[in-house]
This record gives structure tokens, sequence and C-alpha cells, in this order.
């Protein structure tokens, strides 16, 4: 008998069986139970010199995050996909990377490298993506971006959908009797996610017979000083807007600050609402209204992925999750 056998007698995945043969943490008290009537009924003793050669091949999977120290919200989707991972019983090693990096090319050398069984890709960007990781030969989850129609044999994706939450944003904003909306979008408004959310504000501003002019649009790098430099920026225009949605909440933050610093007052001389529900939005004044993106189901959903495609060999998928509005203290009604 071999942990493969104890693994279809029982009915848990071969890593379940591993981690419960070697006392893993992580295993439910019921597997480990019925893993152990298995193995004292066919008198199972695990071959060593087998242990060893799977503890010498690499189990590791890992994280790509790129711009994890600047988007708080990127940050906070990595430590629970790291326990996932390392809870299934695999290894799990981030590598950070800053926003000029290509991570595709960092992910190569630590395939030649290391030979993990998988990656994760957190926050990098969905253009172009697909192609260049089609000869990767190992499982790869992009997390927190969706690409519509995407069709990869190794690539699945994970995250909301971003025109559909911009317009759920803008939407709010309109039925609080704002009009003259500003935006604060990703650096460059090209790439997908930011391409996303800005036609996804447009559409919503156009359902109700609203443009959004160019004057009214200024970018930052989705980071908490991104956001501060595009309100300083809008600020110094000839006219202010009533509200300005922010395609994060770090920008969102960081443009509270910058309109606080110019002796105005959120939500009294403007409103501001993100996307992503970051927990220190909750804890800046005001309160920050939002579309809040489900950080836990994101980091579950990546991990049960990538584990599916490795243990039982299942598709690749995009899977989109869904995302709710909190009403914070950001946006006042007029």
């Amino acid at each position: 008998m071999t942990i493969r056998d104890i693994a279809r007698e029982s009915g848990y995945a071969v890593s379940t069986v591993s981690r419960a043969l070697n006392n893993h943490p992580g295993v439910s008290k019921e597997a480990k139970e019925k893993i152990a009537r298995i193995v004292a009924a066919h008198g199972f003793v695990p071959n060593s010199n087998a242990t060893q050669l799977k503890r010498n091949r690499s189990d590791e999977v890992v994280l790509m995050v790129k711009d994890g120290t600047k988007n708080l919200f990127l940050a906070s989707v990595v430590e629970p996909i790291q326990r996932g991972v390392e809870q299934a019983g695999y290894q799990a090693a981030a590598v950070y990377l800053d926003h000029g990096a290509d991570e595709v090319c960092e992910a190569e050398r630590v395939l030649r490298e290391h030979k993990p069984r998988g990656f994760v890709f957190i926050g990098g960007p969905v253009e172009n993506t697909p192609e260049r990781l089609a000869h990767f030969g190992v499982p790869c989850v992009l997390a927190t971006a969706h690409a519509k129609g995407l069709r990869s044999p190794n690539l699945s994706t994970v995250g909301v959908d971003d025109a559909a939450c911009a317009a759920r944003a803008v939407e709010y904003l309109c039925a609080c009797g704002h009009r003259d909306i500003a935006v604060i979008g990703g650096n460059p408004l090209r790439s997908h996610t930011s391409s996303e959310r800005l036609a996804g504000c447009r559409e919503a501003l156009a359902a109700r017979g609203l443009a959004l002019r160019q004057e009214r649009i200024a970018t930052g790098d989705y980071s908490c000083e991104g956001g501060f430099r595009a309100m300083r920026e809008l600020l110094a225009r000839d006219s202010l807007p009533s509200a300005v949605f922010c395609m994060c909440d770090s920008m969102a933050i960081g443009a509270i600050r910058a309109l606080c610093d110019a002796g105005l007052q959120v939500p009294e001389d403007m409103s501001v609402i993100g996307i992503d529900g970051i927990e220190l939005g909750r804890y800046c004044v005001p309160k920050l209204t939002t579309i809040v993106q489900p950080q836990q189901e994101i980091a579950e959903a990546c991990v049960e992925l990538l584990i599916s495609i490795l243990e039982r060999g299942a598709p690749a998928e995009a899977r989109i999750v869904g995302a709710e509005l909190f009403e914070g203290e950001s946006v006042r009604r007029l």
C-alpha cells in the first residue's frame, strides 16, 4: 500500500494524508483519525527513502507580489494566501517586486533556480500574461485580477469585475446627488485594471446623461502618496468637483490627506469613495466609503484553484468574486 492508496480509500488528498502521517498542523482531528484507522488496518509503514526523496523535491509555491509595500490591499491578501498554501502542505515563499519590475522575467529566474510547484501572481498586469506564462509548465494563478475571456491552460485568475465595481461606486455618488465627479486612476490608465475601472465609471455617468471631462481625471500609482499627489493636481485646476472616485483605497486615503492639508473638509467640501475595503479605511477620519473586495474569499479561491490543479489536474479557471458597498463617512448627500 502507498500514500496514494490511503488517499483513495480515505477520500482525502495525498497532501492531507502526508501531513497527517507526519503530524503536520492544519489537519482536522476527524481526518487524522480516519487516516490512522486505514493505516492500522493495512499495517502501512512509510518508506523512509521515499519520504526523504519527497523532502528533497521542491514543494514550494512562490508568490510574486508587485507593489505589495505600497498597495495596502495587495499586502492584505498576501498573508492569507501564504497561510492557505502552507495549510495545504506546501511551502510558501513571497518575492516582493517594485512597480517597474517585470514579474514574469523574475518568475522565470525563480523557476530555473528553485523549480517551484506553482506561482501566485499578486498585483501583476493581465496584459500578455497568459502568453508569457504558457511555457512555464507549472500552474499559475493571477490574484486580484480578472481577465474576461481569458483562456490559458496553466493560468487561473481570481478577482472582482473591475468595471462593475467602479460603476457601483459612481452610481452611489450619483444617488447621493453628485453630478460633478472627478476620478483618480491608476497610472497608466491603459493598464487592464485601470482601463476597466475607467470604463465602468464612464458607463455609469453616461447612463445618467453625464460625461467625465478630461480635466476631472488625475493619476497615481495605487499608493497613498500617489493619491495625495493626484488630489493636489486636481486642486490646482480651475474648479473643484463635489466628489472624487479613487480606484483604490490607498489613493483615497492619500487624497483625503491632501484635501485636509489644503484646508478642505471631507465630505463637507468634497466627497471621496474608493475600492478595496482595506482595514485602514475603517480607522481613518472620516471613515472611508468604499467598494469592498472580499480579501479572504480571494485568497481562499487562489489557493483552492492552485491546489486543485496540482493534486487533481483540474483545468484553469477564471473566477469572479463579488464586492459590496461599505457606507462610511466620506460621502455626503447633497
